[in-house]
């Protein structure tokens, strides 16, 4: 596991942007997973603009995200697919074909799960992934307690996200909400994993899954034994781990 520290949140959004583009560059036909957050937004905008200003063939690229949330309008703003086709696939120019995400409604998930992984398959498998980190050490959207031979399904969300996306929708409480991720098993499998962390307030549970036991409490901690895994830091995000590896 290699672990990057930039100087900066602006050093870590254009160096994430970069590993974005490289990927692109060494691989045309490329499948890449994304994530989204505040992690991501201006790493994403970085290979936007890199794009305009310095066009690079994305004809053969197939995009996805992560994860995508269930049982709520695509149209929401803070849907997956909104959100990577306003920031990334939009600019770009992916169409729509080569930008695999799974519906937000559906009445067989779990039909649709699978669906998901069998067009990831059919393009070859997944190329790279990056991977934002929760702050409770959730990766995509499996939460503290799921199994590392988990695949492609849907999960509860984490409390507070969950009660923000409530606020935001105007949902009901009875209303199910939840996350259709791939799983831990899944995302292990993806050639080349980017652990992308910014932020102090993140720093104690970049220490733990990092550094720490591998351990299903964090399911982060899984990416210890990829064998091909980065680790993308802002110093800030660091803070707890840079005299440790020094």
């Amino acid at each position: 596991m290699k672990i990057t520290i930039t100087k900066d949140e602006s050093d870590f959004d254009i160096t994430a942007a970069w590993r974005i583009i490289a990927q692109i560059l060494e691989k045309p036909d490329s499948v890449i997973g994304l994530s989204t957050g505040q992690t991501t937004i201006n790493m994403h905008a970085i290979v936007s603009q890199i794009h305009e200003k310095y066009p690079f063939a994305v004809d053969q690229l197939t995009l996805f995200n992560v994860d995508e949330l269930t049982n709520l309008p695509r149209e929401y703003a803070g849907s997956c697919y909104t959100m990577i086709k306003n920031q990334i696939a939009g600019p770009l120019g992916i169409p729509e074909e080569n930008f695999i995400m799974p519906p937000t409604m559906s009445d067989d998930f779990e039909a649709e799960a699978k669906l998901f992984e069998e067009r990831l398959a059919e393009r070859g498998g997944a190329d790279l992934q990056m991977l934002g980190l929760g702050t409770n050490g959730h990766i995509g959207i499996n939460q503290p307690g799921t199994p590392f031979e988990s695949e492609t399904w849907v999960s509860p969300m984490d409390p507070d996200f969950e009660a923000r996306v409530r606020r935001e929708t105007n949902v009901s409480a009875d209303h199910e909400l939840g996350g259709l991720t791939r799983g831990i098993k899944n995302i292990m499998l993806t050639r080349k994993l980017i652990l992308i962390v910014k932020g102090e307030h993140k720093a104690e549970m970049v220490e733990k899954a990092v550094l720490g036991p591998v351990t299903t409490d964090i399911p982060a901690s899984v990416v210890q034994l990829h064998p091909n895994c980065e680790v993308l830091l802002d110093a800030a995000a660091a803070s707890r781990i840079k005299d440790k590896i020094s």
